[in-house]
C-alpha cells in the first residue's frame, strides 16, 4: 500500500498506513493535531485545571493568571511532551484518583461545607473525636511549587474527600477531547460502519421438478375438526363474530345532562381556598373581629356562622390544639365506613308513587273507633274475655280470681264466679243451644252452667255437666289417640255446678271446636301429652297423635273442617285430624309467636309476636308470610277476626289496639287486601302490661279490649 510521513512540530516522523476508513484518518488527523499543538498544551491545560481548581476551592479566592498557566506545561518527569501513543494500561496502572479503585472516606457525609467553613475540623470519626482540616498551602506556595515542579499542574484538591489529586494522562487526554467536543474515549466511533443484515439482492430458485403430494388434494381432517369446534364455539355464544367493530364515541355533550350516559367521566374536586392572612397565628388587627360581633356568631345557625373565626396569638407555643380533630377523624372514619362500594343508579321517582294506592277509609267503614262502653268490677287484670254466640253477653276473667258475665249493651254485671285463684283463659261455647263456658284456673279446666237460657235449655245443660267421677283411661277396644295413663280426672264441682277436669300441668288456653261438643287445652310444660282434646258429650280425653317440635304456645281448630293449628314459639304446624298427618308448615321468622287466629274462611292466618310483628300467612299461597307488619313497639298479646266483617284487629303491651280491613277474595289470582284503619287508645298501663286481649261481636263491628287496668271497654263504629 501507499505510505504518507507526517511530521509532528517536535520533528518526530510517524508512517501511517493510507486510510481505508474515514473514522481511522479521522482519528489519525486528530492525534496529528494534538502532537502539532503540544507547545500550546501545557499552557491551554494550566488553564483547564486552575478552572477545576476554583469550582472545588473557594469561588471568592482568585485563580492563576495568564501568564503563570502559561507557564506550565504537559510534561513527564524528565521534561519530555505527553504524546497520545502511550501506553493506555500504563496510563490507567498510575491512577490513583479513580472512583472505582480508591473508595471516598468522607467523614461528613451528604452535607453542606459551608457548616464547617469557620470551624477548624470538618467532621468526626467513628470515636466522636473531631477530625482536623488539612493545611493547605496558599497561593504562592503553589506558583513556586509550579515554578520549581513541571508536574504540579496535575494536582487539583478534592474538597469532598480534603485531599490532593494527581491526574493521570488518560485522564487529562479525556478532558482535552470534552473541551473539543469529542467522545471522551478515542476508541469509541461515531459513525460506524453499517452492515447489511439482508440482501436487498432477489434470490431465484428453480422449480422442483417432483411430483405434487397427495396431502395437496385431500381435505385435511384436522382443519374440519378445527372448523367444527369453531361452529359450535359460535352457536353456543362462547364466539361471538362481529361484521363491524364497535366505533367508541369519543366525543360526548359536555355541558348536556347525563343521566343517559352510561359512562361517567371523572370530574376532579374543586380545589380547597387557600388560606389567607385572617388564618395566620398572629394577624393583623383589621382581621381580628371585636366582640360584638363573635357575640352576633354565637346566635346565627351553625350553617350561617362562619367556620373560622380570627384569633391572635403571641407565639406558635401558645396556640392551642384543634378542639373538633377527633370529631371530624370519626366522621371521616364514619363516611368511609357507611359508603357505598358500588355506584349507584339514582332514579328520579316521585316518593308518593311509591305508595300502595289503598281505598279511602271513608269507603270501609263500618269499623270501630269510638269507646262506647266501660266494664268496671274487676279489681285485678283482666287476663281474658270471650263473646257469646248471640252478641248479648260476654264474660271476663282477672287475676282477682273472679269470673264475671256482663251485659253487653248496658254494661250490667249478670253473675260472678269465685274460682279463688288467678284465672289464665275464658271461652264461650260456639254452640247457642249450650251456653257452657270453659275456665281454666291453675291446673284445672271448670265447665260452668251460665244459666242464660230458657229452661228447657238450662236442664239439658244440667243433665250435659252431671257426670259422676271418673278417670280418663284405656278401655279394651280403645283407640290408640285415647290417654294410656291417669293424666285428667274428670269430677262435679257441687259448689259451682260445673265439671271440674284436673289436668297434672298447668293450663293456659281453652279452645272450642266448631259443633260445640269438642273442646282442647293447653298445658304448655305437658310435653307430649300437652295438647289434649276432650269430649263433652262422653266425657272423653283424648292426646293428639303428632309429635310436638317445640314449646306449644296457642291451639286452635279450623272453622270448616277437621284441621288443628298448633303454634311454637317459631312455627306453626297444620295438621289434618282424620288422616292424622302433617299438611303444612308455617315459617314465621319471628322472635316468639305468642297468639294466632283462623280466617272465617279457613285459608288465612295471622300470627302475633312479641317483638310487635303481625304476620298475615296466604296458606294456598306459601309458607312464608304474605305480608308482615310493623305496627306495636312492644308485645303483641291477642289477634282476633271477625266472623263476618272484613276486619282483624291485634292488641299490645303499648296500651294499643289496632284495627286492619283484610279483605279475602274468593278469585285466587288476586291477594288479599290489608289496609289499616284504626288506633284505639284509652287503657293505662300498669306494671309494663297494656291490652290483655281483644275479641270481636259476633254480629256487629264492635270490639272489646280488656286491660291490665282491670277496666274492658267497648269501642263501636
Amino acid at each position: 500500500m501507499p505510505m504518507e510521513k507526517l511530521k509532528s512540530s517536535k520533528g518526530k516522523e510517524k508512517v501511517v498506513k493510507e486510510e481505508e476508513d474515514p473514522m481511522k484518518a479521522e482519528q489519525a488527523a486528530e492525534e496529528e493535531e494534538d502532537d502539532e499543538g503540544d507547545e500550546e498544551e501545557s499552557s491551554s491545560s494550566g488553564e483547564i485545571f486552575s478552572d477545576i481548581e476554583l469550582l472545588n476551592e473557594n469561588p471568592s479566592e482568585d485563580s492563576l493568571t495568564d501568564t503563570q498557566s502559561e507557564s506550565v506545561e504537559l510534561t513527564d518527569g524528565e521534561g519530555n511532551d505527553v504524546s497520545e501513543d502511550d501506553d493506555y494500561g500504563e496510563s490507567m496502572a498510575e491512577s490513583d484518583s479513580s472512583e472505582d479503585e480508591v473508595a471516598a472516606h468522607n467523614t461528613v457525609g451528604n452535607v453542606p461545607f459551608e457548616w464547617y467553613k469557620d470551624e477548624e475540623h470538618i467532621g468526626y470519626d467513628i470515636a466522636g473525636k473531631k477530625i482536623r482540616k488539612k493545611v493547605r498551602e496558599d497561593k504562592l506556595d503553589s506558583f513556586l511549587a509550579s515554578a520549581d515542579n513541571s508536574e504540579n499542574w496535575r494536582k487539583i484538591y478534592d474538597e469532598y474527600n480534603d485531599e490532593i489529586v494527581e491526574l493521570t494522562k488518560e485522564e487529562t487526554r479525556m478532558i482535552r477531547r470534552v473541551l473539543k467536543g469529542m467522545a471522551p474515549h478515542p476508541e469509541f466511533d461515531p459513525y460506524p460502519t453499517a452492515v447489511d443484515w439482508v440482501t436487498i439482492d432477489k434470490a431465484e430458485h428453480p422449480f422442483p421438478d417432483a411430483p405434487e403430494p397427495k396431502r395437496r388434494f385431500v381435505p385435511s381432517k384436522w382443519e374440519s375438526k378445527m372448523i367444527v369446534q369453531l361452529v359450535r364455539g359460535i352457536r353456543k355464544g362462547l364466539i361471538k363474530v362481529d361484521d363491524k367493530p364497535k366505533e367508541e364515541n369519543r366525543v360526548y355533550l359536555l355541558w348536556g345532562d347525563d343521566r343517559n350516559l352510561t359512562e361517567r367521566h371523572h370530574i376532579p374536586p374543586p380545589k380547597p381556598k387557600l388560606p389567607g392572612h385572617e388564618e395566620s397565628y398572629n394577624p393583623s388587627l383589621e382581621y381580628i373581629p371585636a366582640a360584638e360581633e363573635v357575640k352576633k356568631y354565637e346566635l346565627m345557625y351553625e350553617e350561617d356562622r362562619p367556620k373560622f373565626i380570627p384569633k391572635r396569638f403571641t407565639s406558635m407555643r401558645s396556640v392551642p390544639a384543634y378542639d373538633k380533630a377527633v370529631r371530624e377523624s370519626f366522621d371521616r372514619c364514619l363516611d368511609l365506613y357507611l359508603c357505598p362500594r358500588t355506584q349507584k343508579k339514582r332514579i328520579n321517582i316521585d316518593p308518593e308513587s311509591l305508595k300502595p294506592k289503598l281505598p279511602s277509609r271513608k269507603d270501609l267503614k263500618p269499623y270501630p273507633t269510638t269507646c262506647y262502653l266501660e266494664y268496671k268490677g274487676h279489681k285485678g287484670p283482666v287476663v281474658s274475655i270471650s263473646t257469646d254466640s248471640t252478641g248479648q253477653w260476654i264474660a271476663s276473667g282477672s287475676n282477682d280470681g273472679t269470673v264475671r258475665v256482663w251485659e253487653v249493651e248496658s254494661g250490667r254485671c249478670f253473675r260472678v264466679w269465685e274460682l279463688g285463684e288467678a284465672v289464665q283463659h275464658v271461652a264461650w261455647n260456639p254452640s247457642p243451644e249450650l251456653p257452657v263456658l270453659a275456665v281454666s284456673v291453675g291446673q284445672d279446666v271448670f265447665l260452668l252452667n251460665t244459666g242464660l237460657g230458657n229452661d228447657e235449655v238450662n236442664r239439658r245443660v244440667d243433665d250435659l255437666l252431671h257426670v259422676e267421677s271418673r278417670m280418663a283411661h284405656d278401655e279394651p277396644g280403645a283407640s290408640e289417640a285415647i290417654i294410656s295413663e291417669t293424666i285428667v280426672k274428670w269430677s262435679r264441682d257441687d259448689n259451682h255446678g260445673a265439671i271440674r277436669l284436673n289436668h297434672y300441668k298447668t293450663v293456659s288456653s281453652v279452645e272450642w271446636h266448631r259443633k260445640g261438643d269438642y273442646f282442647s287445652t293447653l298445658m304448655p310444660y305437658g310435653e307430649s301429652k300437652a295438647v289434649l282434646v276432650h269430649q263433652l258429650s262422653k266425657g272423653l280425653t283424648q292426646r293428639i297423635p303428632f309429635k310436638l317440635h317445640g314449646l306449644p304456645v296457642s291451639t286452635a281448630f279450623h272453622p270448616t273442617r277437621s284441621i288443628f293449628f298448633i303454634s311454637t314459639k317459631k312455627n306453626v304446624r297444620i295438621y289434618d285430624l282424620l288422616k292424622q298427618r302433617l299438611i303444612k308448615k308455617l315459617e314465621t321468622g319471628v322472635r316468639e309467636v305468642s297468639s294466632i287466629a283462623i280466617h272465617p274462611g279457613g285459608d288465612n292466618v295471622i300470627v302475633g309476636s312479641r317483638d310487635g310483628k303481625l304476620c298475615w300467612f296466604d296458606m294456598d299461597l306459601s309458607s312464608q308470610p304474605y305480608r308482615v307488619l310493623n305496627c306495636h313497639p312492644k308485645d303483641i298479646t291477642r289477634v282476633a277476626f271477625h266472623r263476618s266483617y272484613p276486619l282483624f284487629a291485634s292488641s299490645s303491651d303499648d296500651c294499643t289496639a289496632y284495627v286492619f280491613h283484610g279483605m279475602v277474595y274468593s278469585d285466587l289470582n288476586q291477594n288479599p287486601l290489608i289496609v289499616p284503619l284504626e288506633i284505639l287508645r284509652g287503657h293505662a298501663s300498669v306494671n309494663g302490661r297494656g291490652v290483655l286481649d281483644c275479641k270481636f261481636h259476633p254480629r256487629q263491628p264492635w270490639l272489646f279490649t280488656a286491660g291490665a287496668d282491670s277496666v274492658i271497654k267497648l269501642y263501636c263504629h
